[in-house]
């Protein structure tokens, strides 16, 4: 069903992609911190479906007509970095729905489908995306075994070590607002996620 060798050298490989910090992983550190690991789960849920949709219509071929149009990746490019932008300001002034609040507040708890979709957006709106899977996921396809259950498995397998990945940034997240907050330093947990999220929309707007 599957070439065992090829599976050798793919796990590895989208392992070390899975870990490497990103938009969803610094979204579920975020989201670890403000609302807590079991509800980002939600925005999980969200982000393994689009990172499915992606990888499966990748492959199919749909990825290599959307490349000739790079304005459009340009586009989504600045605007998801201006929205990773915003929240990052709106965490540093201490405000907005992911804002951790000071000592004595309920933090403001997003809508489960409100979750769902920023992970599903975040996912499938990533240019990168669309471009790593083409270019990654064919080379580990044997053309002598059946198309569809390699697919499958190898998308099965992407789809366990995102959630994995996603899992320890909210924990990590989540465990960093524990002693932040423990420690009187709700204004510096503020700021570190703002960071992140300044990060990764220079990153998107540099790569």
């Amino acid at each position: 069903m599957v070439n065992l060798a090829l599976m050798g050298a793919f796990i590895p490989t989208f392992l070390f992609v899975s870990v490497t910090p990103g938009m969803c992983m610094t979204l579920a550190m975020t989201l670890g911190m403000s609302q807590g690991v079991r509800r980002t789960f939600w925005m999980m849920w969200g982000e393994m479906l689009g990172v499915a949709l992606v990888a499966i219509l990748a492959v199919l071929g749909v990825a290599a007509l959307m490349l000739q149009f790079p304005t459009v990746f340009q586009w989504f490019k600045i605007l998801g970095a201006c929205y990773l932008a915003y929240i990052g300001l709106q965490m540093w002034r201490a405000k907005g729905k992911l804002a951790i609040p000071t000592a004595g507040l309920v933090p403001q708890l997003l809508p489960r489908r409100t979750l769902f979709s920023q992970g599903f957006i975040t996912a499938v709106s990533n240019p990168k995306g669309w471009a790593f899977h083409m270019a990654l996921l064919p080379p580990f396809i044997d053309s002598q075994l059946a198309f569809w259950p390699q697919l499958v498995i190898l998308i099965s397998i992407i789809l366990l070590l995102e959630f994995l990945s996603m899992l320890l940034y909210a924990s990590g997240g989540k465990a960093l607002a524990l002693f932040l907050t423990r420690a009187n330093r709700v204004q510096y947990l503020n700021r570190i996620g703002a960071s992140l999220m300044f990060g990764v929309a220079l990153w998107m707007l540099l790569g």
